[in-house]
């Protein structure tokens, strides 16, 4: 059986911190602050250090695995190597499955951002448009994605000056006092989503120059900037808002609207715009890396392992993708089917550190007791989760369990070749 063809190594350190930041600052940054704040109330602060945490225990598990596989995958190879076929699988299924949802649903917020009338033509017409910058090259892919990037912090910025400048409430206390204690953790839950980003760095492990010391600090660098931005925009929001911010549902948005600088609020829906579409570009890049791993491993059909063009990129990967979210975006209320996602994304991480837990050497910054901080947290976080969407998740999981199993059933009945 010849060797699968590799993609190019093409990306340096800076690339890959703009492709997990971006990942990071998505759509979720500009609505998450109002629900967590509404379950934790004047807690909120102490649910983003929790939540991010948490993300640390899984961003240097993800480095250290990165490190000794510079290969696409992720974490549905670190499963696979570590402990064995069934974990990656499961990893890998819960990614690619939970990802897919979750860019139709960041397809549908740009579109419904931008010409609510027409939502899902604009969604479908940016899937269109981000899978073509794709083929182009992962270059183009980082490119882009610094811009949008760019445009994300600009506005964030922006936001951060209007809540400093004002005016503040006088009376209420911040956040919602009647939320208490046992919110942090749910609150912690929504948040840690939005730290995920880094996975998409993991992921892209064969695109990236001297990976052993590169996938590493971009990995940590991304987190650290993503953490500060949320801690400070937590505290911001809190003094700024108060009791208001767990009511709304664009909480940026009317920090700038209830500031001197209120005729700027354009400026936040064109943030907000742009991060959704950085997001859904590092997502149907992860989700792209991920099926071009699991179809090398026969976990899907083979010939989404094609790599090829002049760009060297995963095309039928890449195209494939693009078409179920598509799909998606046509046949169903991608919002409720979205929220699955979230215990997928806890699932690969429990692998994750499970994964580096086992791992002959550790560095000095992923010692293996954090592996088990990791992992415990993941499990926590995951039955804080609202139980639709642990048993939906459930459901999808044990379908691709059950599919993988009847195949290698099938497969062991086929004579040799």
């Amino acid at each position: 059986m010849s060797e699968p063809q590799q993609l190019q190594r093409r990306l340096g350190t800076f690339d890959a911190t703009a492709i997990g930041l971006g990942s990071m600052l998505g759509a979720g940054v500009f609505v998450v602050f109002a629900p967590a704040s509404a379950l934790a109330g004047n807690l909120l602060v102490l649910a983003v250090v929790v939540a991010g945490v948490v993300a640390y225990c899984n961003a240097v598990a993800s480095a250290a695995l990165a490190a000794k596989y510079p290969t696409s995958g992720g974490t549905y190879i670190y499963g696979r190597k570590q402990l064995g076929e069934w974990p990656g699988f499961l990893a890998g299924w819960g990614f690619v499955t939970g990802k897919t949802a979750s860019c139709a649903a960041m397809a549908l917020t740009f579109g419904s951002y931008v010409a609510p009338a027409f939502a899902v033509p604009v969604a479908i017409a940016a899937v269109v448009v981000l899978t073509g910058v794709n083929l182009l090259g992962i270059t183009r892919t980082a490119l882009l994605t610094r811009i949008l990037l760019c445009m994300v912090l600009a506005t964030l910025v922006f936001v951060a000056v209007a809540a400093v400048l004002g005016p503040h409430p006088a009376t209420e206390t911040a956040g919602a006092p009647s939320a208490g204690a046992a919110g942090v953790l749910p609150a912690a839950g929504l948040m840690f989503f939005a730290f995920a980003g880094y996975a998409r760095i993991a992921t892209l492990g064969e695109e990236v120059r001297n990976p052993a010391r590169a996938i590493p600090r971009a990995i940590l660098a991304a987190l650290a900037a993503a953490f500060a931005i949320y801690l400070v925009l937590a505290l911001l929001l809190q003094a700024h808002l108060g009791d208001r911010l767990a009511a709304t549902r664009t909480p940026l948005l009317d920090a700038v609207l209830e500031s001197g600088l209120a005729a700027g609020a354009p400026l936040v829906q064109a943030g907000a715009a742009a991060a959704c579409l950085g997001a859904l570009l590092a997502l149907i890049t992860g989700v792209g890396r991920t099926t071009l791993a699991m179809a090398r491993e026969r976990d899907l059909p083979g010939p989404l392992a094609k790599v090829g063009g002049s760009h060297t990129v995963p095309f039928v990967a890449e195209l494939a993708v693009a078409a179920v979210v598509i799909l998606l975006l046509l046949t169903t209320d991608v919002m409720t089917v979205v929220g699955f996602s979230s215990f997928g994304v806890l699932v690969y991480y429990a692998i994750a550190n499970a994964s580096a837990f086992t791992l002959a050497a550790h560095p000095g910054y992923a010692p293996r007791w954090l592996n088990a901080v990791g992992f415990l947290g993941c499990v926590v976080l995951a039955f804080t989760l609202p139980a639709a969407s642990l048993l939906t998740m459930a459901v999808v999981l044990a379908a691709g369990v059950a599919g993988r199993w009847l195949v290698l059933r099938f497969r062991q009945h086929q004579p040799q070749a």
